[in-house]
């Protein structure tokens, strides 16, 4: 079984399964790290400490829970926010569709689902975790992320998880993400490791970036300006 690297690799790089990489059976207490069957416990601390520790952690997540179409995503929705919480500096960027955003988006506020490298890039993230978006979907992104940036990759998949993500979680639950949430604790109580955020790097990219948002921030909605200009006219099917 190989090892799976972190990017950037090239335009396409290989899938995981072509490097021999497969996810472990369920229920077997086993979890996929870096390429590599860990026991579910060590796989959680050791993701805790992947969020803690590198740039500018993100959650990502997507429409199973931001769409809170049933009770269980709501609740693991609220978990995610709580998750959110305990990492010093985490950003909450969510893909709430898949379809083309046209002519723009704005990467601070949604992850482009036709090309989250490059919302990986624009935000300099070096970390992230997928939660709630679709199996078929993730598996793009991930690829697409592993093959242009150095964003180490995170699933917390509640099915069979996947195996292009340098960590992937699978069977993530409510009760899967108050085990991550527990180890995120545990990390930061013991003290062996320094959260990215608190480091003076992470502090002074903390600050620009709020400088930055503070000085693009929207107008108030009295004075905002609902078109720039007028709307073009558009064709008229019944015109000779």
């Amino acid at each position: 079984m190989g090892k799976l690297q972190v990017g950037p690799i090239s335009i396409l790089p290989p899938s995981a399964t072509m490097q021999g990489i497969f996810q472990p059976e369920h229920g077997s207490g086993m979890q996929l790290v870096e390429g590599e069957h860990m026991p579910e416990d060590q796989a959680i601390e050791h993701w805790a400490v992947q969020m803690l520790t590198r740039r500018n952690p993100t959650l990502f997540p997507g429409p199973l829970i931001v769409w809170g179409w049933n009770e269980a995503a709501c609740h693991k929705a609220t978990l995610s926010l709580e998750l959110l919480k305990e990492i010093p500096g985490c950003n909450l960027i969510p893909m709430p569709d898949y379809r083309p955003i046209y002519p723009k988006i704005d990467p601070e506020a949604v992850i482009n689902p036709c090309h989250p490298n490059l919302t990986i890039d624009h935000n300099k993230i070096e970390v992230c975790a997928l939660i709630g978006i679709h199996c078929h979907f993730a598996n793009i992104t991930l690829k697409m992320i592993r093959a242009n940036t150095n964003c180490y990759t995170t699933a917390l998949c509640q099915y069979d998880g996947h195996e292009d993500a340098l960590i992937s979680i699978q069977d993530t639950d409510g009760l899967q993400i108050e085990k991550l949430i527990a180890a995120v604790k545990k990390v930061k109580k013991d003290g062996n490791i320094t959260p990215w955020a608190l480091t003076p790097e992470g502090k002074e990219e903390l600050e620009r970036i709020a400088e930055s948002k503070r000085k693009n921030a929207a107008p108030s909605k009295e004075d905002a300006t609902l078109f720039m200009a007028d709307l073009e006219q558009g064709l008229d099917e019944n015109s000779e």
